[in-house]
């Protein structure tokens, strides 16, 4: 900062980064005092005055006066502590922030991978670390846990695991490989073909990446079409318009509007009056931000499909990028790239038996620093059975930090029909109707991170969706409790084992454990459904609310071990449930 007066942008900025912040005051030899910021100052330092026993007086010249301290930068703005009708002012050239304290904001890029890879730990230098903390605090002999009659081991748990089996997966009938037998929680695509393949006949990319020549665009566009049509779409391997370079004067939104426009227009010169572009293709600019912009006015506003590309990615290409991106396209214009075989044959207990619709819903809140944005619900339903790879997905904003979904069921007063129910619930199982012909006979309901309290409220706001269609229709409801925030951790037990580990020394995909660690009386389990590739991987903890359904353990385990590979963008399982 230098010995300017600052924009009051800046100084908004400023208030943002330092409210809450305590500071050590520097200017006094004789004691010292800390204080927290409540405000920045809007006027420069040397504007400042206070009442100090009814005469004006500058703050400049009262740390002369008081401290004999000569304040050398009066332009900059000052901070404040205490409330705004009693500020206390404190020049930045004498406060010094106290250290230790936590950062509460968003970390930008740099930070968040320095934070990764300093947490980073394999599975044996972590066993290590927590053996080590425990020996050398000494636990076994804390006098307060003995107090309580509790005794800390100094050995790590052993507990019984089994690993359940991978499931097959189905591919379409004409590729090489009909079907995939994954191992050790991945697969790839080669000589395989999706189940159902999408179609794109008009498509369009804008480019905001100025340093990526023309021809190399034209020709990963011509890559990616290839890709696609390799392994089951149907692409057009031309673009309704020609490759369009965002000009510097346009805003992100104004060259999507733009492009939007201009292949409406040329469509309709084809005489495809009434089209408009299935697939937009957007290389990010470098700078980040965009992105969020970029699919709210394209989802919300234009009605567009896009595949956002990172300006590295599309310079770098390679085959397994391309499919990839394949795989995303693919399920974002209403295909499937793969199917369970159980599930496709009806050999899934609990599932595929009768007409089953899987839900899963997470809110997600604003930030850390920015409490003035609102929470975001989201509900996700399956779309298709007995396969259960198809979602569909509601969103609503709600007020910030709130927890419980308030548009899980809504109702409204109508002059003609009285009470209406509405909401996401009912919406989703109206939409299940009309995608299979069925009512469901059977609800399985995962819940990212619910309390004992929102989870009654769900179980009402279901009941009261599914009685509002139709009289006495009521299917049984099976809730789970998907954790994923805990601080539990499975080591093989013997770490040079090769048949108890993946690659990166982690314990196996399908690891699952039910006893010793969980809950003595209710039905909960650990379940490791991913294999690891950097770090030590986190077991998933799934915890049984209400079982209406009547699963057994094996079975719900081997369902949501199957399930996580279903996951559509990658040939991997995943180490949670995906509709949670």
């Amino acid at each position: 900062m230098n010995d300017e007066v600052k924009t009051p942008g800046l100084c908004i900025s400023l208030k943002k980064a330092l409210r809450g912040v305590r500071v050590e005051a520097t200017h006094r030899t004789d004691k010292t005092i800390r204080y927290k910021i409540t405000s920045v100052s809007s006027a420069p330092l040397k504007e400042l005055m206070f009442d100090q026993d009814g005469v004006r007086v500058s703050v400049v010249q009262h740390f002369k006066k008081q401290y004999n301290y000569t304040l050398k930068y009066t332009n900059w703005p000052c901070l404040q502590a205490g409330s705004d009708s009693r500020p206390i002012y404190l020049p930045m050239e004498v406060c010094s922030i106290v250290g230790g304290q936590r950062y509460s904001r968003k970390l930008n890029e740099r930070q968040v991978s320095s934070i990764l890879k300093m947490a980073c730990e394999r599975p044996a230098q972590w066993e290590s670390s927590v053996l080590e903390i425990v020996n050398r605090n000494n636990y076994g002999n804390d006098e307060y846990s003995k107090e309580f009659g509790m005794k800390v081991m100094n050995q790590l748990a052993l507990v019984d695991a089994r690993v359940l089996p991978a499931p097959r997966l189905k591919y379409h009938e004409s590729g090489r490989e009909k079907v995939c037998n994954p191992s050790v929680g991945q697969w790839n695509m080669i000589n395989k073909r999706m189940v159902n393949g999408g179609s794109i006949n008009h498509w369009a990319c804008l480019t905001f990446a100025s340093r990526l020549h023309p021809n190399d665009i034209g020709m990963f566009c011509r890559d990616l079409a290839h890709m696609c049509n390799s392994i089951g779409m149907e692409m057009n391997m031309e673009p309704c318009v020609n490759i369009t370079q965002a000009r510097r004067q346009d805003t992100v939104e104004s060259a999507i509007r733009n492009i939007h426009r201009h292949s409406a227009e040329v469509l309709t010169k084809q005489g495809l009056e009434g089209k408009q572009l299935e697939l937009l293709i957007i290389i990010l600019p470098d700078i980040s931000g965009s992105y969020g912009k970029i699919k709210r006015l394209c989802e919300t506003e234009l009605g567009v499909i896009t595949q956002c590309c990172l300006p590295k990615n599309v310079q770098k290409g390679g085959k397994q990028y391309l499919e990839n991106l394949s795989l995303k396209i693919n399920v974002k214009v209403g295909g499937r790239n793969t199917v369970l075989e159980d599930a496709l044959y009806k050999r899934i207990p609990l599932l595929t038996d009768v007409p089953t619709i899987v839900f899963g819903a997470d809110v997600t809140h604003p930030a850390a620093g920015e409490d003035a944005s609102p929470s975001i619900a989201a509900v996700v339903a399956s779309m298709d059975w007995p396969e259960v790879t198809k979602y569909k997905c509601l969103v609503s904003s709600q007020g910030p930090r709130e927890e419980i979904i308030a548009d899980l069921y809504t109702e409204t007063m109508d002059p003609q029909r009285g009470r209406v129910g509405g909401g996401m619930i009912r919406e989703l199982l109206l939409s299940f109707y009309r995608a299979t012909g069925c009512k469901p006979h059977r609800i399985i309901f995962y819940i990212d991170g619910v309390s004992e309290g929102q989870f009654s409220q769900v179980l009402l706001y279901e009941m009261d969706a599914c009685a509002t269609l139709q009289a006495g229709y009521l299917p049984p409801v099976s809730f789970v409790v998907v954790q994923k925030r805990h601080h539990t951790r499975l080591f093989p037990e013997n770490h040079r084992a090769r048949d108890l580990t993946d690659r990166s020394g982690n314990i196996l995909p399908g690891t699952v454990v039910d006893t010793k660690i969980c809950h003595p009386t209710e039905f909960d389990f650990y379940l490791c459904s991913h294999a690891g590739i950097q770090g030590t991987s986190r077991p998933t903890h799934y915890h049984v609310l209400l079982d209406e359904n009547r699963f057994s353990a094996d079975a719900l385990q081997t369902l949501t071990y199957n399930l996580c590979y279903t996951y559509a963008r990658c040939t991997r399982s995943v180490s949670i449930v995906p509709p949670a």
